[in-house]
């Protein structure tokens, strides 16, 4: 009878089209996934993959074995969690991508208490500005706004992405407030180079009537970090677009100030993606509902809407 390991390193390796991919959803070494395939190929007495330097592809016989094991490969592992579920607990490492300045203001400060109620989860947390390859890279969560989501992957909402303008009090001495979006073509603007497109994106802002008007910063500071953005606006420099839970530290302190306070760009909603799984990590399934709880209970949706959660 063929072990769990052999057909579980043999479907993640099809799914993911490398034995390295498949090693880090298993926490297994490549060679440990190679060894596992090569010992299921030998007790079937056929070839499942056709193996290249660059990717593996399925042979015939690889796809129909797929077709037929994959569904009953997943129920079998929900039926091996409901048995051990009973006496164990969430366990094992977990990865998660988070963008550096949301995930240390926002989602760093909830580790002591996710770990004090699942000591047995070890994080593997990557703070990171790009938008990562759940299933390939082996993460088990993210946390960002703006994420395609490719096949596989799905997206729980947290809270709002709003866009502000924001200066320092030093910046704004001897000028008068800008009234509307255009206005602040007219300012020292510090605005971010896409590293994707290389071009810096022009936003519309809309303010509760639905009225909306381009915002166009003038590029006297170009940074490719929303971090640094930030501080060059705290140090004076200028007016800056950020996103309000970027900006919060900034506004509790009077370091910087909103401008426009009834305008703002939308920029969709800040979430967790996960790979779409029959069987979700009890692991990962802890994080999602653990991260959900703590930003209701903490009032975050509301405190990152631009507009105090009224639309």
């Amino acid at each position: 009878m063929e072990t769990l390991a052999n057909l579980e390193s043999f479907v993640r390796s099809a799914e993911t089209g490398s034995f390295s991919a498949a090693g880090r959803r298993l926490a297994l070494t490549p060679a440990a996934v190679s060894r596992n395939v090569a010992m299921l190929e030998r007790n079937l007495g056929t070839r499942l993959f056709l193996r290249s330097t660059r990717k593996l592809t399925l042979t015939e016989d690889g796809e129909r074995f797929l077709t037929q094991i994959r569904d009953n490969l997943e129920g079998l592992q929900a039926a091996i969690a409901a048995v051990s579920g009973g006496e164990g607990e969430p366990a094992g490492v977990l990865k998660v991508s988070l963008s550096p300045t949301f995930g240390m203001d926002h989602i760093l400060p909830l580790l002591p208490a996710f770990l004090n109620r699942y000591p047995a989860i070890r994080p593997e947390w990557h703070f990171e500005n790009r938008q990562v390859d759940l299933v390939g890279e082996g993460y088990d969560a993210a946390i960002g706004g703006g994420f395609e989501l490719s096949s596989g992957v799905v997206a729980r909402a947290l809270a709002p992405a709003h866009l502000i303008a924001v200066a320092s009090p030093q910046y704004m001495i001897g000028r008068p407030p800008p009234e509307t979006p255009k206005a602040l073509a007219a300012m020292q603007g510090i605005v971010m180079r896409s590293a994707r497109t290389g071009r810096v994106r022009a936003w519309t802002m809309r303010n509760a009537a639905g009225e909306e008007m381009p915002a166009q910063l003038a590029e006297t500071i170009v940074f490719n970090d929303p971090a640094a953005m930030g501080r060059a606006a705290a140090a004076g420099l200028g007016v800056t677009l950020m996103s309000v839970p970027d900006a919060l530290p900034y506004l509790d302190t009077g370091s910087l100030v909103r401008l426009l306070p009834q305008w703002h760009a939308d920029l969709g909603v800040v979430s967790i993606y996960y790979a779409s799984r029959t069987l979700l990590p009890a692991k990962t399934r802890a994080f999602i509902d653990f991260l959900v709880d703590a930003f209701r209970r903490q009032g975050l949706p509301e405190r990152f809407s631009a507009t105090g959660g009224k639309g």
